[in-house]
């Protein structure tokens, strides 16, 4: 996703691979948020698609995000997604247009978005380096380089990405 947590280039970047129907990337956004606390600027989170098969509408989100990012609310629209992951699962693609008016963005463009595919070309490109870097499942973070797998299992996932965050700002 083009949104970054920074407004300049920071010395650490920390990619979060996020499917924008999983339940794990929405309990996953309390050590995003630790961690743009804990690191401020220093750190750069950037949010990367990995929509995944078994989310029918994932693929779809993962489009309406980058419209949100367009529209300069790409982590608001994202957190606010990961909050209704069930529902997205049930209603499908109205509840993308739903959370967009909800955000105060232009609802009748994210439409007009889905419909004329734009922004595939980008979830195409995340997915494709995903699955190059070996990202299997989500939520997925690479530091550094390192690829830590948090679709096992979450348990002392944060304090891993911030050990190797440590390491990288001490230089």
């Amino acid at each position: 996703m083009s949104d970054s947590t920074t407004p300049s280039p920071s010395p650490v970047v920390v990619e979060v691979w996020l499917d924008l129907q999983c339940p794990d990337c929405f309990r996953a956004l309390d050590d995003v948020r630790a961690l743009r606390e804990k690191y401020g600027e220093r750190v750069d989170v950037q949010q990367r698609h990995f929509p995944l098969e078994k989310h029918k509408h994932a693929y779809a989100a993962a489009q309406a995000a980058e419209e949100a990012a367009e529209q300069g609310k790409g982590w608001p629209y994202v957190e606010a997604l990961l909050a209704r992951t069930a529902e997205l699962g049930d209603r499908g693609e109205p509840v993308l247009l739903e959370v967009a008016s909800e955000l105060g963005l232009d609802a009748e463009e994210f439409d007009t978005a889905l419909i004329d595919g734009r922004h595939l070309l980008t979830v195409d490109a995340d997915q494709a380096e995903g699955k190059a870097i070996k990202v299997t499942g989500t939520p997925t973070y690479v530091v550094g380089g390192e690829r830590l797998d948090g679709g096992q299992s979450q348990d002392g996932l944060r304090e891993r990405v911030e050990e190797i965050t440590d390491r990288l700002l001490a230089g």
